[in-house]
């Protein structure tokens, strides 16, 4: 007599883990969509009963103020949109080139911890220490200070060749654009595509052989010679518009302001010593049998760091890195203390002066959960394909 089979469990069956799992979930989302709703229902009610406006139609109203500093044209006839936008732009100028600045700077921070050299570590270490214990906003109001008290009034700026410094900020030579400079950028983009297929060959040829090939010089320079084509075939555009002294301030050229440069200083410097510590943290848990066998193979210290250590350390760098870069782009909204104009600082002028707390808040947030949520995925994806891979 064969034996039965146990019944089969129904997926859609209460005895199913799995489906009493999804119902709990779904009461749970609409638990939240009901609190949700409720909170945002009473909030307009509430607001109504008290007169007080509401909605987004205020976008699409001329702003009826000027911003300082704006990498987009804007006048005071332009939407709140408009100046929203501005201030996005700002806000990511800072983000993005303190990202960039932070990772150079605190990964030879890092690097210098692990130097020969007493005195090279003893400055790294006395640099962590002395920046990652002020407050940032301490630190911002530090850099704006020496920013419009040390330095010289725009009469009196300090020259080198067409660079000026002051007060006013740094006054560089802008260029005059033309149609050669599109071209330019197209060979730039050409190049970089064409390092990256280099630099992934030149990898796989390390991995398949073990004969190193540069994935950083010859890459850098195929990039630059991308551009440089562009720039000679779109004509060798070479006008620029050079500042020069008027007479109260610095005329013409392109200007850093001292806000901006109090801000990227600021912000860099202090996440910088975080980065740094990450960076050795990473590097210290490598096996120091990896520097030993490295040190076998006749390689040298720098060879050893850059070839055996920081590509396995790279994966223990990868998740708090991600924390820190985060942590910067939020730290920008504190920007609003020395006046530079961030989406904070757009929002706070353009709820003074419509009375949309709501709204202005909402989008400020929506801002900074957006960039967030953009920067966890991009550093995921390469934190995925850094990860070790099990054959």
């Amino acid at each position: 007599m064969t034996p039965k089979s146990p019944p089969k469990k129904s997926r859609w069956s209460w005895r199913s883990q799995a489906f009493r799992g999804l119902i709990y979930q779904l009461i749970a989302l609409g638990a939240i969509a009901l609190a949700v709703w409720f909170l945002a229902h009473n909030t307009m009610q509430n607001m109504q009963v008290r007169g007080i406006q509401s909605g987004f139609d205020f976008l699409g109203q001329p702003a009826g103020f000027d911003i300082g500093e704006s990498p987009i044209a804007f006048d005071s006839a332009r939407p709140y949109w408009h100046a929203f936008l501005v201030g996005l732009a700002n806000t990511l100028r800072v983000a993005l080139i303190g990202i960039v600045l932070t990772t150079l700077f605190g990964t030879l921070l890092g690097i210098g911890r692990f130097s020969h050299n007493a005195l090279v570590r003893g400055l790294c270490y006395a640099y962590v220490e002395f920046f990652r214990n002020i407050p940032v906003l301490l630190q911002l109001l530090m850099w704006y200070l020496l920013m419009t008290e040390l330095l010289p009034a725009s009469y009196e700026a300090w020259q080198v060749g067409p660079f000026f410094l002051s007060k006013g900020g740094f006054n560089v030579p802008l260029p005059l654009w033309t149609a050669g400079h599109a071209v330019m950028l197209i060979g730039l983009v050409v190049g970089i595509a064409a390092a990256l297929v280099y630099r992934s060959r030149a990898i796989r040829h390390f991995e398949a052989i073990g004969e190193h090939r540069s994935t950083v010089l010859v890459p850098l320079g195929i990039a630059i010679g991308g551009a440089v084509v562009g720039w000679m075939v779109g004509g060798a555009p070479a006008a620029f518009e050079l500042p020069h002294k008027g007479e109260f301030a610095i005329e013409g050229g392109a200007a850093l302001t001292p806000e901006f440069m109090a801000v990227l200083l600021g912000l860099t410097m202090y996440t910088s010593a975080f980065v740094a510590e990450v960076v050795r943290a990473g590097i210290q848990s490598v096996s120091r049998g990896q520097a030993e066998a490295a040190s076998a193979l006749g390689l040298n210290r720098q060879q050893e760091m850059r070839l055996v250590m920081l590509p396995q350390a790279l994966r223990v760098i990868i998740p708090p890195l991600t924390n820190q870069y985060l942590n910067l782009t939020k730290n920008s909204s504190l920007a609003v203390a020395i006046g530079y104009p961030d989406v904070v600082s757009i929002a706070n002028t353009a709820l003074n002066q419509t009375g949309r707390a709501v709204e202005c808040i909402s989008i400020v947030m929506l801002v900074y959960l957006t960039t967030s949520l953009a920067t966890s995925a991009l550093m995921n994806w390469y934190n995925a394909r850094a990860a070790i891979k099990e054959r």
